[in-house]
C-alpha cells in the first residue's frame, strides 16, 4: 500500500499537475480574460507592500531558476564544468538558503498585510490568503530540508544526485524514476507534493498574471525603437 501511494503521489500526480497547469492556463486565457490580472491592492494600502513584494518576488524567482538549472542540468555537463556532487549540493543549499530566506520573509510580510490591514483583508478572497499560506508552507519545508542536506551525513552530494535522477527520469518517462527517492527523508517528498499541488491550482488563481509579466518583457525587447523628434 505504501509503495502504491508513493507511486500515485510521485509518478502519476506530477503528470496530472502538469496537465492541469498547461490546459488550465490555456482555457482560462481563452474563456476568462477579464479575470486575468493580479488584483493589486497597492492603492488600498501601500504599507509593507514594497518590502514584502520585492523580497518575495526576488527570492521566489531565484529559487525557481535554481531548481530549474540545478535539477535539469545533466551530470556529465556538471562534471565537465568541474562541479562535483558535494560542490553542487553546497551551492544548492547555500544559494537556496539565501533566496528562501528572502522569499519567506517577503511572504510573511504579505500574509501579515492581508490579515492585519482591514481594507486589504476585506477585499481579499479566500484563495488569495490560502495561496500565501500554501507558499509559506512550501518555503518552510524547503528551508527545513536545507538543514538536512547541509548536515555532516549528507555532504557527499548523494541526495542532490538522487533528486536530479528522479526529476530528469520523470520528465523523460523513465519507469524507475521513483526508486531514486523512496529512501530519502520525508521532508523532501512533502516539499515536492506541495509544489506539485501549487502547479495544479496555479491556473485558477491570480498568479496567472505571471504569464503577462513574461509576455510584456518579451514584447518590450522585440518591439521597434520609439523615435522622438524635437519640435
Amino acid at each position: 500500500m505504501d509503495n502504491f501511494l508513493q507511486f500515485a503521489l510521485f509518478v502519476v500526480y506530477p503528470y496530472f499537475t502538469v496537465l492541469s497547469f498547461v490546459l488550465g492556463s490555456i482555457l482560462r486565457y481563452n474563456r476568462g480574460q477579464l479575470g486575468w490580472k493580479s488584483d493589486s491592492s497597492q492603492l488600498l494600502a501601500r504599507g509593507w507592500l514594497q518590502w514584502g513584494n520585492n523580497l518575495f518576488h526576488v527570492g521566489i524567482l531565484l529559487l525557481f531558476a535554481g531548481h530549474f538549472v540545478g535539477f535539469l542540468t545533466p551530470l556529465p555537463v556538471l562534471h565537465a564544468l568541474g562541479i562535483s556532487p558535494p560542490i553542487k549540493q553546497f551551492l544548492a543549499w547555500s544559494l537556496g538558503l539565501a533566496a528562501g530566506t528572502a522569499a519567506i520573509i517577503g511572504v510573511t510580510i504579505l500574509i501579515a498585510r492581508r490579515l492585519l490591514v482591514k481594507r486589504v483583508r476585506l477585499t481579499s478572497r479566500a484563495m488569495d490568503i490560502a495561496l500565501l499560506f500554501w507558499l509559506f508552507g512550501i518555503l518552510c519545508l524547503g528551508l527545513y530540508s536545507i538543514t538536512i542536506s547541509s548536515s555532516e551525513a549528507h555532504r557527499d552530494g548523494e541526495l542532490i544526485v538522487k533528486f536530479m535522477h528522479y526529476v530528469q527520469g520523470t520528465l523523460t518517462f523513465q519507469p524507475d524514476a521513483l526508486s531514486y527517492i523512496l529512501d530519502t527523508p520525508w521532508v523532501y517528498r512533502a516539499h515536492m507534493f506541495m509544489t506539485f499541488t501549487f502547479f495544479l491550482i496555479f491556473p485558477y488563481t491570480r498568479l496567472v498574471h505571471v504569464f503577462s509579466g513574461f509576455g510584456s518583457v518579451v514584447s518590450y525587447l522585440g518591439r521597434a525603437l520609439q523615435l522622438v523628434r524635437r519640435r
